[in-house]
C-alpha cells in the first residue's frame, strides 16, 4: 500500500522548499549509496574514491542499506548549515536517541556498542558529531559544488513549474513514485505504508543529489514533516544558444541556475525582497543568493532605510555582457 500525505487547504499554503542541499540528509543519503551499489550506477566513480575503514563502518551501523535510519541523524536545523544540523543531533533527548536506535535493532534493546548513545552519553554523542563531520569533510566535501549545482538547477525548475502550473502543477510533476489527487499525495513503493496527516504543519521539500531511488520522509509522523525527493542531475547546458535575455549560456553552469537569475534581475538593481519575488524564492533565500553573489565580487548591498539594495558591481555587469563602452 502507498503511504497517503494529506493536505489541508493550510497545508498548502505552508508548502516550502529547502533551496540549498541539506548537509545531514545528503550524508545519510550517501551511506545508503556505498551499502547499495544497486542505487546508481552513476555514482561508481564517487564510491571508488571512498575508503571504507573502520570510522566508516561505525556510521553503516546508524544507516543500514536499506530500511529504517533514526530520524535523529537528520534534524531540521540541518537546513540551514552542517553546524547547526550537527549541535541540533547532540541535543536530541535521552529518551529519543532509546526510542530510535530500539526500532534500528528490531524492538530490543540496541547493542553493546549503541547501548551509551542511547542513554544520551556526551562522550559517544561527541565522537558522533565528529564522524560524521569529518565523513562530511573528506567525502562530500571535494563534491559539495556539484551537489549545490544539480540542487540549486532543481530548485530552479520546480520554481518555474510552480509559477506555471500551481501547486497541482509541481505535486503532479515531482517525481514517478508520487501521484496527487485531490488534496493527497501518494507516495508508492515498499518502504513505505499507511497515512500522514500533514495537519496544518505544511510539507518541506527537499531534493537531494543523494537521493537516486524512490522519495523519502522521516518515519516518527510526530516530527516536522518533510518530503525528500531525487534532485536530477540536469542536460548540460553549455551547448545551448544565448537565451532571450541575451546572457551566454554557461552562466547558469559558472553560477547555479537561481544565482544566474538572481544576477540577472540585479542588473537593474533592487531590494532582497524584490530580488526574492523577481526569482520566484523566498526572501531568506535572496539575502542568501546575494550574499555569495557580494563575496564573489560581483553585486554590493547598501542598506537604504529597513531595506536592504543590491547593484551589479563593474565586474558583475563585465559577467552579463551588460557594461556600456567607455564605462
Amino acid at each position: 500500500m502507498p503511504l497517503r500525505i494529506r493536505f489541508s487547504t493550510a497545508d498548502l499554503t505552508r508548502l516550502t522548499f529547502t533551496t540549498r542541499p541539506d548537509p545531514l540528509w545528503e550524508l545519510l543519503l550517501s551511506l545508503h549509496a556505498l551499502q547499495d551499489r544497486a542505487t546508481d550506477p552513476r555514482l561508481d566513480r564517487w564510491r571508488a574514491g571512498v575508503t571504507i575503514d573502520a570510522r566508516l563502518r561505525a556510521l553503516f551501523r546508524l544507516a543500514p542499506a536499506r530500511g529504517y535510519s533514526p530520524d535523529f541523524l537528520t534534524p531540521g536545523e540541518a537546513s540551514t548549515s552542517l553546524e547547526a544540523g550537527l549541535d541540533a543531533l547532540t541535543r536530541t533527548p535521552a529518551s529519543r536517541l532509546a526510542a530510535e536506535l530500539a526500532v534500528l535493532s528490531g524492538g530490543s534493546v540496541p547493542p553493546r556498542w549503541g547501548a551509551r548513545l542511547a542513554a544520551g552519553d556526551r562522550r559517544e554523542l561527541d565522537d558522533l558529531r565528529h564522524g560524521l563531520a569529518d565523513y562530511h569533510r573528506r567525502t562530500l566535501g571535494p563534491y559539495w559544488t556539484r551537489i549545490e549545482k544539480v540542487v540549486d538547477d532543481e530548485v530552479a525548475a520546480r520554481t518555474r513549474l510552480l509559477a506555471t502550473g500551481g501547486i497541482d502543477g509541481l505535486l503532479t510533476a515531482l517525481h514517478p513514485a508520487l501521484t496527487w489527487r485531490g488534496q493527497v499525495l501518494e507516495l508508492a513503493g515498499d518502504h513505505v505504508s499507511g497515512e500522514l496527516d500533514l495537519a496544518g504543519r505544511g510539507l518541506r521539500l527537499v531534493p537531494a543529489y543523494f537521493c537516486r531511488q524512490a522519495p523519502t520522509l522521516l518515519a516518527d509522523p510526530g516530527l516536522p514533516p518533510v518530503l525528500v525527493y531525487p534532485a536530477e542531475p540536469r542536460p548540460d547546458r553549455r551547448s545551448r544558444p544565448a537565451g532571450a535575455s541575451g546572457d551566454p549560456a554557461p552562466l547558469a553552469d559558472l553560477l547555479g541556475a537561481t544565482r544566474a537569475s538572481a544576477l540577472r534581475v540585479l542588473a537593474d538593481g533592487c531590494t532582497t525582497t524584490e530580488l526574492g519575488r523577481r526569482v520566484g524564492i523566498t526572501t531568506s533565500a535572496a539575502s542568501y543568493h546575494a550574499s555569495i553573489l557580494r563575496s564573489s565580487g560581483l553585486v554590493t548591498s547598501e542598506r537604504t532605510g529597513t531595506a536592504v539594495v543590491h547593484r551589479l558591481t563593474v565586474l558583475g555587469a563585465d559577467l552579463l555582457g551588460h557594461r556600456r563602452a567607455g564605462s
